[in-house]
């Protein structure tokens, strides 16, 4: 919804390209504002993640099904709901590598610690390619002393896999899906908009050091 595409209408999902075996070219749209395209989800997933416990090769869906339109883009994001269920794992069977968003509160230290041991599960059995890409540090308050605190212990466990970019408390990123916009078509001034320009520049001087070594 925040890409401006209306969840209640939609004529195919990705439960259908789960369940069904719908092409993932038939279920992509693009974005009404910017240059991407989306894999549409809705409601209709909690039904995906019941039935898929009882498919054959149920990690593997999401995988296979994004195989024939890789090539088509330079990155590919999936959003991921905050449970380590079926969904999750055909996420991180189908992906490269892992980007954590995480506020520094307690709770969100103990959620890091069990989806990584799922990370690791994941990439021994089923996916040897997959690996932390980073960790994100998002609705950041400097003035709050434990952000501080755990944000400080991010950095002396996972050094330079914490980037570098800090998200902060923004209420213009948080009004902006209620406009049915991504947050840089919202409001690109905004500290929020800039924060998330910043990380992008960020993961794209990564990946042209990689390229080199």
């Amino acid at each position: 919804m925040g890409c401006g595409i209306n969840k209640g209408e939609l004529e195919s999902s990705v439960c259908d390209l789960l369940l069904e075996g719908v092409e993932a070219v038939k279920v992509i749209q693009p974005a009404a504002a910017g240059a991407f395209d989306v894999l549409p989800g809705n409601q209709v997933l909690t039904l995906a993640e019941v039935e898929l416990l009882t498919q054959p090769e149920r990690e593997f869906r999401l995988k296979r099904a994004l195989q024939p339109v890789l090539g088509n883009y330079d990155y590919v994001l999936i959003d991921c709901p905050p449970a380590l269920n079926m969904l999750t794992v055909n996420a991180l069977v189908a992906a490269n590598g892992v980007l954590i968003p995480m506020q520094c509160e307690y709770y969100a230290l103990e959620g890091l610690t069990a989806l990584l041991e799922t990370v690791e599960q994941v990439s021994h059995k089923a996916n040897p390619e997959l690996e932390l890409y980073g960790i994100l540090r998002t609705m950041f308050d400097p003035r709050n002393n434990l952000a501080n605190e755990v944000s400080g212990e991010l950095l002396e466990h996972f050094g330079d896999r914490v980037f570098r970019t800090v998200i902060p408390r923004n209420v213009r990123l948080a009004e902006a899906p209620s406009f049915g916009k991504p947050a840089l078509y919202h409001d690109n001034h905004s500290r929020g908009a800039l924060a998330y320009l910043a990380l992008a520049g960020e993961i794209n001087r990564r990946e042209a050091a990689a390229k080199r070594s």
